[in-house]
């Protein structure tokens, strides 16, 4: 379950920091409707990377698509390692 609380609470920021923890961000409202997010920091690191690694593979998908897709055994040729 979501762990919500007013921007209010910040006031009390030990209290709200006491909350977070990997996996279980504090979602934080302004007026009512959801505004910020409160997380710990390797959560954040490892979305970054995970948008990094989906936005690389998006380029690779792509330019197979628009270059022409290489076979196991170009690549094995071009790098000069055996992939068994």
């Amino acid at each position: 379950m979501p762990n919500i609380k007013p921007v209010s609470d910040l006031r009390n920021y030990a209290d709200v920091l006491k909350d977070i923890s990997i996996g279980s961000p504090v979602y934080l409202t302004k007026n009512g409707r959801g505004h910020y997010v409160i997380q710990e920091i390797s959560d954040y690191e490892k979305k970054e990377a995970a948008i990094k690694l989906i936005m690389e593979l998006e380029k690779g998908r792509i330019s197979g698509e628009q270059e022409g897709w290489y076979t196991l055994e170009k690549i094995k040729q071009e790098f000069s390692f055996d992939l068994n």
